[in-house]
């Protein structure tokens, strides 16, 4: 079993200090919440696999030589958060098809053992437009309505949600953005909240940005088959799943035209999914203004990129 000191990264850190005094003691208690685990699930844990921001994921090794990763959620609270139970039922609903296998799991402890995938989109140094065809065909595969849903928020919920952060953020920050961004963003989550059709809907990931598409076989290629990890699971319409990838790139975007760009982008999720454009479009919008804000919150500096593209964006509409 491992022995070595736990380094908790610091986008990890930041967020879980963000939770508050639950918060606190969770990064308190992880060595003995990780040594626990390594007894009860005969792991060895190794060295934290950094990026994401949700919880403590590392790398580990079963007893019989599986590879795997352990991941212990932080605790639920903060604002913009996943909820640790829903992205659970969502794997387990799944079993690894089109998502990450789940090899055991402890939702008391908030934690899972999971199967160990490949590098991460992000990673692989693609151009844009190869990673959006990956990410939606990947989404694709996974969409399903199955009969027993888990406990799940619906996209009608999450767009009310949203506008409703927007505001209250927006004037928080002292509206670091301009106001026409702000009304263009409400008016969207006004849309997509009365388009909501729960007929139709299905089991979105919700978060499905390029970090969170990772190589199905380790040392895969670059094209071969991919599964998602940390879904937000949500019971909404495909192009709130195909919108959130159009959230990263913002140095590409801004390094260009970024409402040309970013249309172009679009246009290209609509193709490949048969999505209509202009559903994903407002989705982007404002999952970019929401994102954005939330990580000027954080004191994430990539929270003014985020804003700045969507500045650019106010105005424009797909054709």
């Amino acid at each position: 079993m491992s022995s070595a000191p736990i380094e908790v990264p610091e986008a990890v850190r930041r967020k879980a200090l963000a939770v508050g005094s639950r918060g606190e003691q969770w990064l308190t208690d992880l060595p003995t919440a990780i040594a626990e685990l390594e007894r009860e699930w005969r792991v060895s844990v190794g060295v934290p696999i950094v990026g994401g921001s949700s919880g403590y994921v590392a790398e580990a090794v079963a007893a019989d030589g599986t590879e795997a990763v352990l991941k212990l959620g932080i605790p639920d609270g903060l604002d913009g958060q996943g909820d640790f139970a829903r992205e659970l039922a969502t794997l387990l609903l799944a079993n690894g098809r089109g998502y990450v296998r789940v090899l055991n799991a402890d939702e008391y402890r908030r934690a899972m053992l999971q199967e160990r995938l490949g590098r991460s989109l992000d990673e692989l140094d693609l151009p844009v437009e190869t990673q959006i065809e990956i990410v939606a065909t990947t989404l694709g595969q996974s969409w399903r309505r199955p009969a027993h849903l888990p406990p799940t928020r619906t996209g009608r919920e999450q767009a009310r949600y949203v506008a409703q952060a927007i505001v209250a953020r927006w004037e928080r920050l002292g509206q670091p953005c301009p106001r026409a961004t702000v009304e263009q963003a409400i008016d969207y989550a006004h849309a997509r909240s009365k388009a909501f059709d729960a007929a139709t809907a299905v089991l979105i990931h919700g978060d499905a940005h390029p970090a969170n598409v990772l190589e199905a076989v380790r040392g895969g290629g670059a094209h071969g088959e991919f599964k998602l990890i940390d879904p937000d699971g949500m019971l909404s319409e495909p192009a709130h799943d195909l919108a959130i990838p159009l959230r990263d790139w913002s140095d590409e975007l801004l390094a260009r035209d970024a409402a040309e760009v970013g249309l172009e982008w679009c246009a290209q999720l609509s193709r490949i999914s048969g999505v209509d454009s202009r559903a994903i479009w407002q989705w982007a919008f404002l999952e970019r203004v929401s994102t954005g804000l939330y990580m000027k919150f954080l004191r994430d500096p990539d929270g003014d990129k985020l804003l700045a593209v969507a500045a650019t964006w106010t105005g424009r509409e797909p054709d």
